[in-house]
């Protein structure tokens, strides 16, 4: 172990006997959490769980069952279908200029009628994968139709950030859809409605095992003629931050990214969360999270995400007059995890 890389893996060690654990697992709970629980023991110490018995009343759970019932409701609606090649978007690939290096790759969007995007999703194959999505809060625009089948927001999360969701997003694929490692800059409540999400958890002090660099942009293109993807880099360049680990090397490339990645894969394991129908998984701001899903026995993962933002937070450190007059008791519970995460988010470092 190098010299300089010692206080950084004491770290990781620190904050995990703090208030993570050891263990490889979540704290799961059988009943959502009061709002003070929630932010005393979750949100304050940036520690997410998992939560059942949550959405149990909401109408999605039993009429998302049907396929009938989805396209029949968003017969008259388009939305956006994101198509790679492989089910990896916004995941690094091989740059088509020079192949011995990577590129930062994003789906082709095509916008089109909900049920003939359903249909692609459901026809995928390796070669051309479809996945629903489109994360500025389509949830309650291209699927406005189905906003009723769920509840606006967790009422004990809201109260504990202090606001309502920014945005509310629904996600619709299948087993080939799969999410590289990344981070997000809001708290995050994701509901699996069917199927089931396998996550991989690291917090943000785990940041130096991600190995960050920059990669150029590119984008995926289909072709309808050949049936074939080409990438193309975007022009002008464009540089993006990205992670550059994947947790799940081939056997061939296994030992090459063990050498190239010793961090991630020598330090502490990451936390493994299968989030179940019917579960809620409380993701923190600034996570680190890699996400694989199985599918429901028609061959759908459904899942919606409420996404929070740091206001809150902010304003607390700031020392903002108005919310220590509304809310005194919330800048007690904001811990020394919570305000390394800030300080991160907030920092021009990634």
């Amino acid at each position: 172990m190098e010299e300089e890389e010692e206080p950084i893996q004491n770290l990781w060690q620190e904050v995990r006997d703090l208030t993570l654990g050891t263990s490889t697992q979540i704290n799961h709970l059988s009943t959502p959490p009061t709002p003070l629980q929630f932010l005393r023991d979750y949100v304050s110490p940036n520690k997410p769980c998992l939560i059942s018995n949550a959405v149990n009343h909401w109408p999605a759970t039993t009429l998302w069952q049907s396929t009938h019932y989805l396209t029949n409701t968003l017969s008259s609606s388009t939305v956006s279908l994101h198509l790679t090649p492989t089910g990896r978007a916004d995941a690094l690939s091989p740059n088509p200029i020079s192949p011995s290096s990577l590129c930062f790759a994003s789906a082709e969007v095509k916008h089109l009628p909900f049920p003939d995007a359903l249909t692609r999703v459901l026809e995928s194959e390796m070669g051309c994968v479809g996945y629903l999505q489109q994360q500025n809060d389509c949830f309650r625009s291209e699927y406005g139709a189905l906003s009723k089948d769920c509840d606006s927001d967790f009422a004990w999360a809201s109260k504990a950030f202090g606001c309502l969701p920014e945005a509310v997003n629904l996600w619709i694929g299948n087993e080939l859809s799969e999410t590289s490692f990344h981070k997000d800059h809001y708290e995050n409540i994701y509901a699996v409605v069917s199927g089931e999400k396998h996550f991989l958890l690291l917090p943000p002090t785990d940041v130096h095992r991600m190995y960050i660099r920059e990669y150029p942009a590119a984008e995926y293109h289909y072709s309808q003629d050949t049936g074939k993807f080409s990438l193309e880099l975007e022009e002008p360049v464009r540089n993006v931050p990205w992670c550059s680990v994947n947790p799940y090397p081939s056997p061939e490339l296994k030992e090459k990214e063990m050498t190239k990645f010793p961090l991630y894969f020598n330090g502490p394991r990451p936390f493994e969360v299968t989030v179940k129908a019917g579960e809620i998984l409380y993701l923190p701001s600034m996570w680190f999270h890699h996400v694989k899903q199985s599918p429901d026995s028609r061959g759908l993962t459904i899942a919606v995400n409420y996404c929070n933002n740091l206001l809150l937070f902010k304003q607390k450190l700031k020392g903002r007059k108005e919310d220590r007059k509304r809310k005194p008791y919330l800048i007690l519970f904001i811990s020394f995890p919570r305000i390394l995460e800030l300080n991160c988010c907030f920092s021009d470092r990634v």
